[in-house]
């Protein structure tokens, strides 16, 4: 059985032996709603690498005191693939950072594309960040990783050309692109998904001048909330990470 993970602020000079008291809401899920008892088994993860295996010892209302058996600290994942979504209609921006997170992105970047028929803006864009977040952390927690993604503020077409030139390699993906995903995936990159309405002549031509590649997956067009994660999914098939 897979064991319950949760989230604290830091495992940071935690060894076996050390008593470690979680609260707030990760203790309110974990006591209420999970049920955990006294004795039971589960895991606790800080979502910068490290992981401790712990045994309940007590619990409250809004508290969960564990006790370590042992902890261990993961490297960051590589490759680090960061991937710019450009913000999809309705929830559909959910379930793309849920499968982004799940499959191992380190960083997702939401992105106001020109077409984007989502906009963010005011309370709006607070209230969908949160949203973001929030849903980064619920999957990371359920797909048991170390280390979690970084959700990052919403970005401007020049912000994700500066993103761009800065990296190793930088993706496109465009259905009228000519080349296919690169069989060699250097240890950092850049994916860029564009809206459902598709990238405008002048932000495809930005990212080109930034040094980007146009590419393609096949001869399908997937939507913006799948294309992302199905495109990680086929990097990084060509890396250690997946074999």
């Amino acid at each position: 059985m897979s064991l319950h993970v949760h989230l604290v602020p830091s495992l940071e000079g935690v060894d076996a032996g050390s008593t470690v008291t979680v609260e707030g809401a990760e203790a309110h899920h974990a006591v209420v709603v999970r049920r955990l008892a006294v004795g039971e088994p589960v895991l606790l993860t800080d979502g910068v690498g490290h992981v401790a295996t712990c045994e309940v010892a007590a619990t409250g209302k809004a508290r969960l005191e564990v006790l370590v058996r042992s902890v261990s600290t993961e490297p960051r994942p590589s490759p680090e693939i960061v991937v710019v979504q450009a913000l999809p209609k309705g929830d559909r921006g959910e379930l793309s950072v849920e499968l982004l997170t799940e499959v191992g992105v380190a960083r997702v970047v939401p992105w106001a594309a020109s077409r984007s028929v989502a906009v963010w803006r005011g309370d709006r864009a607070a209230r969908s960040l949160a949203k973001w977040r929030a849903t980064a952390r619920e999957a990371a927690k359920q797909a048991r990783r170390a280390w979690f993604p970084d959700v990052s503020p919403l970005a401007s077409t020049a912000d994700v050309v500066a993103l761009l030139a800065d990296a190793p390699l930088a993706l496109v993906l465009h259905e009228g692109a000519v080349e296919a995903l690169p069989d060699e995936v250097p240890g950092r990159l850049v994916l860029v998904v564009g809206p459902e309405g598709g990238l405008a002549p002048e932000e495809l031509a930005a990212f080109d001048e930034a040094g980007a590649r146009a590419v393609r997956l096949g001869a399908e067009v997937l939507r913006t909330s799948t294309a992302g994660v199905a495109a990680v999914s086929a990097l990084l098939s060509r890396t250690s990470r997946w074999r």
